[in-house]
């Protein structure tokens, strides 16, 4: 047999080589398109990059080797550019920090015009603020471009713009893009586009849809077709559609994957469904679908997960549901369903990972003690009436996840060891006959709140990151908790622990050592007592400190200052002493202080908490003035306050995660508020009941983003400033029982948001402000102000703005006035009269009336004489008029003045 010679072969192949080399195709160093590198870097310069993600993006490297580009191996040109940021959710997080992300503007323009073999373009989680088309101008285009190869087609197949910053206000670029494949939008705003589905349907080739969460509005209920042929996948959930489901989406017979869920859409499933043979995936959850389950949703052969949760379809669960054979997820929960669930439901699924029937009321179990399920599953939620466990539950040996929610059963040692075995475990407002005394918690994730369970604390293996027993009957200390050193076998992963509202005593452990890993801590409402330890300072990570409603004394340890990323510290009604800690760090967003006996200033120092948002240090002893720099306080300056959510995020090995925001009692607008998944949306100051003195700072009423502002029962002085007009945002306003005087200012009708008023009882007068607003209150808001005036009080405002309390206790007292003169004149006049008739009239009386004023008389006359002699006397002699003369000039006076008045005695006789 003849056979090629080996160097024959060597030289075909090097020559085979050479003619690839040639045209590019065999080396292995790519060199990156000219053109393409040019347009690479035209794009760089749109953007701004604040972490230097494109740094690799240098002239002296081969475009191909930059980050994220991808070129073909054949023609050198660029192919790919993938530029997504990673962000990764902290711990305990109130907002998503994409601080490191690329940002600025994206125009799509440039990769129609300068990419011209570019497939597959993703800038999904960045922070660009606005995403446009821009314009198709072939007279700028990229070095070695001639204009008349201009293109306005891009032959872009995949397209991922999705959860970026800004929003886009027109999808009339789609058109440009015409052999797209897949096209995300998630998380992008395109209210403003109302023809979003005419223009999607304008991709022939499209295969894949993500539009999540876009504030879309209109689903063409009506419209009959939509030219979606190649239509795969079908995501719109998150969205604002409220119809029937449309005609359009039944013609889309080879669709397999339609998720419509967290809508608004109503009405029954039609049976036109079943026009959709090939569906494998179907979500219509959080909708408002009615009626019964069809029992033809049994005759999808190829559906894997149907996602029926959050809606209210009603009647019971149809058995047809078993012969689904393909079925991986199954979720019928929290709707309107009754009836039995019995193994017959479950009688083909043998596939079945994922189950949730959990509804409320429970459902009634009627299962076989001996049935053995045909599945393994993974994730169970259910809800279940009867005093005991179903039996079938303890044969799921796959079992990671567990919920059970308003049930009543008995759990006993096997149970808990049952659950040993799962990484999450969620049993919440049940009611559970057990003691978890003796009872070791060794999941990922364990949720135990409010199924009133009995004993001590129980014991947490190094497994545990999560655990929530709140709002149970625990008793005892915390040292079976925290103090077991063996169990822990010197390791802690626990980042949350949440043992509030139970019936724990005694004090603070010491053993904080061993929990260095702790970032929320929640031991409110029990009766726990005694100092806080030291040893607490060790939680470096702590971000999340709830001690309230309970009865430690003393001051708060200044070992809390190791504490830096402390965002919310609340120990409120307690019988906690000393000043305010001026340690607190400075990113804190949430102090609560209310009702303990804490005294000094409020420190300077909370002026530089500029995230601030709740201040809370009412009914306290805390004296001297309001700090004059609460305008540093910038997050409550603006009126645009935080949106961003106080929550603990723990993550999922299925890429979601659980969300817990923190919960705070505000009292606002008079009352006791619960706050939790709204608590970001309050910002509060409220220094209530204590001793301030002083007038009100006018820096205080720059704080325009403030919703409540409560200065009540203090000794504050002063006028109301004209700026608290500026103040937009405050719902809730109380100065009542302070010693303010003035005038109520006209600008405080401008705040069109205040729902609740307090100025009673201080020493406010003149009218009150006309406004919608002002007259709204009731009287109650006004009272204590003697000189106030107009409605609501029923005080009669005057042309010089007295009220008619004022002017009639002015009109009563000249009134008064009056009558007494006149009186006294009457009185006068009566009485001379009638001392006249008296003498006139009694002839007895007369003669010793005028016996009477004729001796006083002479009396009066002779007192002058003396007088006029002994100072003629004095003259003449040259004596002083003082006292200080000698006693025999004293007798010689007092004789001669004795002849003189016998001298100058004379009767009268009066007929």
């Amino acid at each position: 047999m003849n056979t090629f010679p080996s160097q024959y072969a060597i030289f075909f192949a090097w020559f085979l080589c050479a003619i690839m080399f040639s045209t590019g195709m065999c080396n292995s160093n790519i060199r990156c398109n000219h053109k393409d590198k040019e347009a690479l870097l035209k794009f760089k310069q749109g953007i701004k990059d604040p972490a230097g993600v494109l740094f690799s993006w240098s002239t002296q490297q081969d475009c191909c080797e930059w980050k994220g580009v991808m070129c073909d191996n054949f023609t050198s040109r660029v192919t790919h550019l993938s530029l997504p940021c990673s962000t990764t959710l902290p711990t305990y997080i109130d907002t998503i920090d994409r601080s490191h992300c690329l940002t600025g503007s994206v125009y799509l323009s440039l990769f129609v015009v300068e990419f011209e073999f570019l497939y597959h373009l993703n800038l999904s989680n960045n922070n660009f603020s606005a995403i446009q088309f821009g314009s198709l101008d072939c007279h700028n285009l990229s070095i070695g471009t001639p204009s008349h190869q201009c293109v306005n087609s891009s032959v872009l197949r995949y397209l991922d713009l999705s959860f970026n910053h800004g929003a886009i206000t027109s999808l009339q670029w789609l058109s440009h893009f015409s052999s797209l494949k897949y096209l995300n939008l998630d998380a992008i705003d395109l209210h403003e586009e109302t023809k979003w589905l005419q223009l999607v349907t304008m991709l022939p080739s499209l295969s894949e849809l993500h539009m999540r969460n876009c504030h879309l509005k209109d689903l063409s209920p009506s419209l009959q077709y939509a030219n979606f042929t190649a239509l795969k996948v079908l995501s719109l959930p998150g969205n604002g559609f409220h119809s029937k489901l449309p005609k359009w989406l039944f013609n889309l017979s080879g669709i397999s994957s339609i998720d419509l869920g967290s809508n608004f859409l109503e009405g029954q499933l039609p049976e036109a469904l079943l026009n959709l043979q090939h569906l494998e995936i179907l979500n219509l959850n959080g909708n408002h679908f009615n009626g019964p389950i069809p029992h033809w949703l049994g005759e999808f052969e190829h559906l894997q997960h149907l996602n029926l949760r959050k809606n209210m379809f009603s009647g019971s669960i149809p058995t047809s549901l078993g012969n689904l054979s393909s079925l991986l997820f199954l979720a019928v929960s929290s709707n309107r369903l009754t009836g039995v669930v019995s193994e017959k439901t479950f009688v083909r699924l043998s596939k079945l990972k994922e189950l949730a029937i959990f509804i409320s009321p429970p459902l009634i179990f009627d299962f076989d003690s001996h049935w053995v399920p045909p599945f393994q599953l993974e994730r169970l939620s259910l809800a279940f009436s009867g005093p005991k466990i179903p039996v079938w539950l303890f044969t799921q040996k796959s079992l990671e996840y567990l919920s059970i929610y308003e049930s009543s059963f008995e759990a006993k040692g096997k149970f808990w060891n049952f659950l040993s075995r799962m990484k999450e475990v969620h049993l919440e407002h049940n009611s559970i006959d057990g003691n978890l005394s003796n009872v070791v918690l060794n999941s990922t994730f364990i949720s135990l709140s409010s199924n009133d369970l009995k004993g001590w604390l129980p014991r947490l293996s190094s497994n545990v990151v999560v655990v929530r027993l709140s709002n149970n009957s625990l008793s005892g200390n915390m040292s079976s908790l925290l103090c077991d050193d063996e169990m822990l076998n010197g390791k802690s992963n626990l980042v949350y622990l949440d043992i509030s509202l139970n019936l724990l005593s005694g004090g603070l452990t010491n053993c904080w050592e061993n929990w260095k890993s702790l970032v929320h801590v929640n031991l409110g409402s029990n009766n726990l007592t005694g100092k806080v330890p030291t040893s607490i300072g060790l939680l470096s990570n702590l971000t999340s400190f709830h001690l309230h409603e309970n009865k430690f004394y003393g001051e708060i340890p200044s070992s809390l200052e190791n504490c830096h990323s402390l965002l919310i510290f609340n120990v409120r009604e307690n019988n906690f002493s000393g000043n305010i800690p001026n340690w607190i760090p400075h990113a804190a967003k949430v102090l609560q202080f209310r009702s303990n006996h804490f005294t000094g200033n409020i420190p300077a120092h909370i002026c530089q908490m500029s995230s601030l948002i709740v201040l809370d240090i009412a009914n306290n002893t805390i004296s001297g003035h309001i700090p004059n720099c609460l305008h540093n306080m910038t997050t409550l300056v603006s009126s645009k306050t935080s949106r961003d959510k106080l929550s603990f995020f723990f993550s999922r090995r299925d890429g979601y995660h659980y969300t817990f925001e923190d919960n705070l009692e505000l009292v606002i607008k008079g009352q006791a508020l619960e706050y939790g998944k709204n608590l970001h949306f309050m910002s509060l100051i409220d220094v209530s009941s204590n001793n301030l003195s002083g007038t009100l700072p006018l820096q205080m009423f720059t704080l325009t983003g403030l919703c409540s502002l409560n200065l009540s029962h203090n000794k504050l002085t002063g006028k109301i400033p004209y700026e608290i007009g500026n103040m937009n945002n405050l719902e809730s306003l109380d100065f009542s029982t302070n010693q303010l005087w003035g005038e109520i200012p006209q600008t405080l009708s401008n705040l069109s948001f205040l729902s609740y008023l307090n100025l009673s009882f201080n020493n406010f007068k003149g009218k009150i402000p006309l406004g919608t607003q002002l007259q709204g209150f009731s009287a109650l808001s006004y009272i204590g102000n003697r000189d106030l005036c107009g409605t609501p009080l029923t005080n009669i405002c005057f042309q010089d703005g007295k009220s008619k309390e004022a002017k009639q206790n002015h009109d009563d007292r000249s009134e008064f006035l009056s009558w007494f003169y006149i009186g006294i004149e009457s009185g006068f006049g009566t009485s001379f009269l009638g001392v006249c008739c008296a003498l006139l009239l009694n002839r007895k009386w007369r003669h010793a009336y005028f016996r009477f004023l004729y001796g006083l008389i002479d009396r009066l006359y002779v007192m002058g004489l003396i007088n006029i002699n002994s100072f003629c006397l004095h003259v003449h002699i040259g004596i002083p008029r003082s006292s200080k003369g000698n006693k025999s000039s004293s007798v010689k006076e007092n004789k001669d003045s004795d002849a003189i008045l016998m001298a100058t005695t004379t009767n009268v006789h009066v007929d």
